[in-house]
């Protein structure tokens, strides 16, 4: 009797969700990462570094599949709809679970749908105007915008960007108007910043860089709380009378909603192992990203709290897309 219930009970220990032994395996097949833009650029290389340093803390493989198109909904909804079983993963940023879904109608919810795992890091936007502006600091700025109204126009990468709301976020504490003009990405409307069609801009720090090196463009004031480590001289919106402002370009990682806790637990303690590392910050330092060591908790309520930001302002501001 004794070994008939033995062996009658045998599956069940084989199979039964959640054993040590069951999870130790994890992961026992190559990870497929999806960044939610084509290759080449940033964001590509965020996920190629970090996915190369953290295989190795896995001892697995990670898969780099590059799903761009829509904004980032197409990645989102691939990864929404995998198992959540820990082999699809997706680097999130502030478009796909911020200025997207606070903005605009998605096909999926950025909460609710996802696990997040946790931060990888960000870089601070940064105020900058055409070289030729007669200002030096956000106070001259401010005071020119006022002295003409109407005819200080500014850039953005697109509608509902972090570029156009970080600017519609200052313009909603000035309390001044300027004209935007949106283009097809950064890079166009870098052009007419430094010709002279427009005035100002807020684009990510490491877009700018080349910029304000070459003094094309002059900056003004980066976001965030603290001075960058690349422009210790260059103050923060903070500093210059704007408490608490903060705007950033982050990465993160997330995975389908339900993900086991153990497999949580395993991914976010080794993320975090490969982001301390100084050879990993000195890589992401060429865009100006600053790691940044979170707990899925954290993350998550991270990404609750930049959705619930920046869709008030987008209904304080009107700012309502189609798609």
């Amino acid at each position: 009797m004794k070994r008939r219930t033995l062996l009658q009970a045998a599956p069940a220990l084989i199979y039964a969700p959640g054993l040590a032994f069951a999870q130790a395996a994890y992961p026992a097949k190559p990870i497929r990462y999806i960044v939610p833009v084509a290759a080449g650029g940033g964001s590509d290389m965020v996920g190629r570094t970090v996915t190369e340093r953290w295989g190795i803390q896995l001892k697995q493989s990670f898969i780099v599949d590059n799903q761009g198109g829509g904004g980032g909904v197409i990645a989102a909804q691939a990864t929404a709809r995998a198992a959540p079983d820990g082999y699809t993963l997706m680097q999130g940023y502030v478009a796909t679970h911020g200025t997207s879904p606070a903005t605009r109608r998605l096909p999926y919810d950025a909460v609710k749908d996802f696990t997040a795992i946790g931060m990888i890091g960000a870089t601070p936007n940064v105020l900058v105007v055409n070289a030729a502006l007669p200002v030096t600091t956000v106070k001259e700025f401010i005071e020119y915008v006022r002295k003409n109204p109407g005819k200080v126009s500014y850039g953005s990468a697109g509608q509902g960007s972090l570029t156009h709301l970080t600017m519609e976020l200052f313009k909603q504490q000035i309390n001044s108007f300027m004209v935007h003009i949106p283009y097809r990405g950064v890079a166009p409307a870098f052009t007419d910043l430094i010709g002279g069609q427009t005035q100002a801009m807020f684009p990510g720090l490491a877009a700018a860089v080349p910029h304000i090196r070459s003094g094309r463009v002059r900056p003004l004031a980066v976001t965030g709380l603290t001075r960058h480590p690349q422009f210790k001289d260059l103050p923060t919106l903070d500093e210059s009378g704007f408490k608490g402002f903060d705007a950033q370009q982050w990465y993160g990682v997330v995975g389908p909603a339900g993900m086991p806790a153990p497999i949580v637990k395993q991914l976010n303690e080794s993320l975090a192992t490969v982001l301390k590392a100084p050879d990993l910050r000195e890589k992401l330092a060429v865009e100006a990203i600053e790691p940044m060591v979170m707990s899925p908790e954290q993350f998550a309520a991270f990404i609750k709290a930049d959705i619930v930001r920046w869709t008030k302002l987008a209904k304080d501001r009107k700012i309502e897309l189609d798609s």
